[in-house]
C-alpha cells in the first residue's frame, strides 16, 4: 500500500483560502466533488464534522489529519492541503495547522483506512517531510516528495 495510490492530483491545494477549520472542510469537500460527482459535499463535511467533534484531528507539528467513513465510496480518497498563514484546528499542541490530509474511506475498509492512517502519522512526523511539503512550490512537486517518501518509509 503507498499514499500516493489514493492521491488525485486534482485534489492537491497548494494554498487554501478557508481561514478555520469549518470552512476547510467545505472548500476540499467542493474540491473532491468537482472530480467526483458521485459524491455530495454537504456529506462529505457532515462526516468530517462529526468525526471531529469527537476530539480534533489536528495532531501536533503543524498537521492536521482530518477523517472519515462514507457509504458509497468505492475506494480510498486523499486530499492534500496547505495553509500558509495556518488554521486554528484545536491541535493537541496548540498550534495552528499547515498541512491537511484528509481521508476519506469506504465503509467497509477498515483495515485499510488505519493502515493508512497509521502511515500518514508517521510520515508526518518527520521534521524534513514537513518542511519539504511546505517549500514545494506547486501539486506536481507535492506528488513528488509524497511519493519519494512513501518510497523510502
Amino acid at each position: 500500500m503507498r499514499i500516493l495510490d489514493f492521491i488525485d492530483k486534482n485534489c492537491i491545494v497548494p494554498k487554501l483560502k478557508s481561514r478555520d477549520k469549518w470552512a476547510v472542510f467545505e472548500e476540499l469537500a467542493r474540491i473532491i466533488t468537482n472530480h467526483r460527482n458521485d459524491l455530495r459535499a454537504t456529506e462529505i463535511v457532515r462526516v468530517l464534522t462529526e468525526r471531529e467533534k469527537l476530539g480534533s484531528t489536528g495532531i501536533g507539528h503543524g498537521v492536521a489529519i482530518p477523517h472519515g467513513k462514507m457509504k458509497g465510496l468505492d475506494r480510498l480518497i486523499i486530499c492534500v492541503a496547505r495553509s500558509d498563514q495556518g488554521i486554528d484546528f484545536e491541535a493537541l499542541d496548540k498550534q495552528p495547522v499547515h498541512l491537511i490530509f484528509l481521508i476519506l474511506a469506504p465503509d467497509d475498509a477498515a483495515g485499510l483506512y488505519l493502515k493508512l492512517l497509521a502511515r500518514l502519522s508517521r510520515l508526518l512526523k518527520e521534521p524534513l517531510f514537513r518542511e519539504r511539503l511546505m517549500a514545494a512550490k506547486d501539486p506536481e512537486e507535492i506528488l513528488t516528495i509524497i511519493q519519494e517518501a512513501d518510497s523510502e518509509f
